[in-house]
């Protein structure tokens, strides 16, 4: 009988799973920005209320397939072209500016201190540096 063995998992570094919590969490509050666009109505008036909750729906669906390919650069780009995305919903319901610029924030904060904690940990762990 042949033994299986456990396949190795990928590593992932400290951008790539910072920022990718990020983005799950924001899309919750998207699909919920997305309802507050149908409940208040605040659509064009030639456009249907329940194109809010299809936007909302359909930008938190993006956020989560992101979290997937974060570990490229387009990746990290494509998230942040969903936080300009979220501050453009502002024309609509300026609340979504608040939103925009607190998961920006933190967002920011992920890729250019996780990127930093990657960088210093790939030194750390090169044998050439001894450590230092």
């Amino acid at each position: 009988m042949a033994t299986v063995s456990a396949r190795q998992r990928r590593v992932r570094g400290a951008e790539e799973s910072l920022a990718s919590i990020v983005l799950g969490f924001e899309s919750v509050v998207v699909f919920l920005g997305g309802l507050a666009l149908y409940g208040l109505d605040q659509l064009p008036a030639d456009v249907p209320p329940w194109w809010g909750i299809v936007a909302g729906t359909a930008l938190a669906l993006l956020m989560i397939a992101t979290s997937g390919v974060l570990r490229h650069r387009w990746g990290i780009a494509l998230g942040w072209s969903w936080q300009v995305v979220l501050a453009l919903g502002g024309f609509f319901v300026p609340a979504l500016v608040v939103v925009a610029l607190i998961f920006g924030g933190m967002y920011a904060y992920a890729t250019i201190k996780g990127g930093a904690l990657d960088r210093r940990n790939a030194q750390h762990s090169d044998p050439a540096t001894n450590g230092d």
